[in-house]
């Protein structure tokens, strides 16, 4: 059986890395990774090869940068080729980047068997990009790996049949398990205690200048004694230069370049709280039980809040300021990484297992 995996960003890497390690362990079954290039800098994307132990890509499209339309445009067209010569059995494509959507696209054109890990989430805002991808790739997909209840039944009420769902957990907790030990060693020197971890990247975020630039304000004054870490993607780093943003020599906000995958778990780990827009490290926190507060106004990962370390604050900053105080006023260990075992069902480290073993029957099942 020809598995071949679609990877494009980031967070499709700490997905993708247990599968295909789980998958190695079968020996009817033959891989073919294949990166698109829509994170196509080393700090983005070489290092978290490495880091995960990932193989090299058999192929790197290098569609780079564009607009949605043009990004996923470059991603179908690269892809469509790359298909046609490999002739998998099957595709599995991961999370909700626009490599995820197109690979979906271009295999159900064509005929072929499509598997989305991470199926199932939803925020039910269309103005985010990502949602879009989620909705359509699902529909598109022949299997449906979720990792919690609540996948379930937003495709189960979109209609989904049953027969394609599958509850496995979550494979970036299988990433985080696996490396966690390897992070810890990692911890960087000289970190300032306490301190908060900030990441920003959504547009909504980044790309309203004037609120980028109050939100900094207010992150350089959360608490007298607590430091802020800030690694700065990319696209955040370029609108800060749009606003004329200095750090002041006394400001306990401190911008830092994108860190790997380790560096960045071990500082998460023993961070006071973080502070993000992303959706896996609502997942994260949530695991390692470090408060979390999300800079959006909804999220797609709601167990988070139900059952982790997860509150949204929106684009409230006297709401940011509060929930800040609230967990700064509540006792934590010394070293800030009070971790307990995760309350949330199946995020245990075996989801990919469950992902190779499903995906194996059905090979021998015909299906």
């Amino acid at each position: 059986m020809h598995i071949l995996h679609v990877v494009g960003a980031r967070p499709n890497f700490m997905k993708a890395a247990p599968v295909l390690r789980a998958l190695s362990h079968h020996p009817t079954v033959r891989q073919t990774l294949v990166h698109t290039g829509q994170h196509y800098d080393a700090a983005m994307s070489d290092v978290f090869f490495q880091q995960l132990e990932m193989p090299q890509p058999d192929l790197n499209l290098g569609v780079g940068s564009g607009t949605h339309a043009q990004q996923t445009a470059a991603i179908m067209q690269a892809f469509e080729p790359v298909l046609l010569d490999r002739k998998p059995h099957l595709v599995l494509v991961y999370g909700d980047v626009n490599s995820t959507v197109a690979a979906a696209l271009v295999c159900s054109k064509l005929g072929v068997r499509v598997a989305h890990v991470e199926a199932g989430l939803r925020s039910r805002d269309r103005s985010m990009p990502e949602e879009i991808n989620r909705l359509l790739t699902d529909q598109l997909s022949d299997l449906l790996f979720t990792p919690s209840a609540d996948g379930d039944e937003n495709l189960l009420r979109e209609g989904v049949d049953s027969s394609k769902i599958h509850l496995v957990g979550n494979v970036m907790i299988d990433t985080l398990v696996r490396l966690l030990p390897s992070a810890q060693e990692r911890f960087p020197p000289n970190v300032p205690r306490p301190y908060g971890l900030v990441t920003l990247h959504r547009p909504s975020n980044v790309d309203d200048l004037a609120w980028l630039r109050q939100l900094l304000t207010t992150l350089s004054a959360l608490d007298d004694q607590l430091h802020i870490l800030f690694p700065v993607h990319p696209r955040t780093r370029q609108r800060l230069g749009e606003i004329g943003f200095v750090r002041s020599p006394d400001s306990p906000l401190r911008l830092l370049d994108p860190l790997p995958y380790l560096e960045f778990l071990a500082l998460q780990q023993q961070a006071a709280m973080v502070i993000t827009d992303s959706g896996g490290i609502q997942e994260e926190t949530t695991f390692l039980g470090v408060p979390c507060l999300t800079l959006r106004e909804n999220t797609e990962r709601p167990i988070t809040i139900t059952l982790g370390t997860n509150q949204l604050v929106g684009r409230d900053l006297n709401k940011l300021r509060d929930a800040a105080k609230q967990v700064l006023a509540q006792p934590r260990q010394q070293n800030g990484s009070e971790q307990r075992e995760t309350r949330v069902p199946l995020w245990d480290g075996h989801a990919a297992e469950r992902i190779a073993q499903i995906i194996v029957r059905g090979s021998a099942d015909g299906k």
